[in-house]
């Protein structure tokens, strides 16, 4: 976690935050200065920000929305007073409405953001100033500071280079906590390409089979919110095993970035879990991340023992393989 420090001050009216990298400032800088590259981190995960607009200059605004996996959105700006690369920007972040605009009964602040160099690495300082006690306490409750403390903690994997950090390492699998899994797997192709494979039949049939010896025999998806999804395994020839599939309904769908489904094994008793598939592209490489919600524990538990990590390492070799490298 690179955050080193978050506070808030009752009688300032402002909440810091302080994180270190081991990169030059500007590197740190680049980061927030590329609506591409501030999507990856600025908001906690489940909660990626969509910027649709950015003018990072004096009087310029960058409009963005955060979305949940339910898909509600979440509107907000940055009206931008100052800019002085690479070591400071200042805006007032105002929520809006899905037009841009400004909603006048949610609070406001002013958002400083300073850089400079310490040691061999840089530091950011985050401070958010807010015009009443009410406003301060209100944004604390809608959870500011956990918030920054989640996405600040995304900002290593922004600031890394992908074929260093990633590429290679194969398919990872994290416990964040006990119903919260997340999956990291880089390739070394376009996002637009990954998300194909991820969504045109033809293509998925060829690698989505996990071990060898198994055919899909039903790929049905209504890429829209809302619409369902039935997929279904059979082995083939001498392999052991009973035919099984999966069924669920996409929450979100944000086309080459992001999908959020639900997801449950066809006739199972068990509830469904959340699943959030996101793609990230750097200097043509795209870092697949899937975080999964479980409904308690024992389920996380279960599924990840049927050998899970393994198989999908096996289908994404596939992927490379038998799609990326032919497409």
């Amino acid at each position: 976690m690179p955050t080193t420090s978050v506070h808030t001050d009752p009688e300032a009216l402002a909440l810091t935050l302080v994180a270190e990298f081991p990169v030059p400032v500007e590197r740190l800088w680049g980061a927030f200065a590329d609506p591409r590259q501030l999507e990856r981190f600025w908001g906690p995960p489940g909660f990626p920000a969509t910027f649709t607009s950015f003018d990072l200059r004096l009087g310029g605004r960058a409009d963005y929305r955060m979305t949940s996996p339910q898909g509600e959105r979440f509107h907000a700006v940055w009206q931008v007073t100052a800019v002085d690369e690479p070591h400071r920007i200042v805006f007032r972040d105002l929520f809006t409405d899905a037009d841009g605009e400004v909603d006048d009964g949610l609070p406001t602040s002013e958002t400083v953001l300073s850089f400079e160099t310490v040691g061999t690495g840089s530091r950011v300082t985050v401070q958010s100033s807010f015009g009443s006690t009410a406003d301060l306490e209100t944004m604390v409750d809608m959870g500011m500071v956990e918030g920054y403390e989640q996405a600040f903690g995304q900002l290593d994997a922004v600031l890394a280079d992908l074929r260093e950090y990633a590429l290679g390492n194969g398919t990872v699998t994290e416990l964040v906590d006990d119903t919260h899994v997340r999956i990291t797997r880089a390739f070394a192709a376009p996002r637009h390409l990954l998300w194909r494979a991820h969504t045109e039949p033809e293509l998925v049939r060829q690698w989505l089979l996990g071990p060898d010896g198994w055919e899909m025999t039903v790929y049905e998806n209504d890429l829209t919110p809302g619409g369902t999804f039935r997929q279904a395994w059979a082995p083939t020839g001498d392999t052991e095993g009973e035919p099984f599939g999966f069924e669920g309904e996409n929450l979100v769908v944000e086309p080459e970035r992001r999908m959020v489904s639900t997801e449950r094994m066809t006739g199972a008793p068990f509830p469904p879990n959340t699943n959030d598939l996101q793609f990230d592209e750097a200097d043509g490489v795209t870092l697949l991340t899937l975080r999964i919600t479980y409904p308690d524990r024992t389920q996380r538990d279960m599924i990840l023992a049927t050998g899970m990590t393994d198989g999908m390492e096996t289908s994404y070799q596939r992927l490379e393989r038998e799609v990326l490298s032919a497409t």
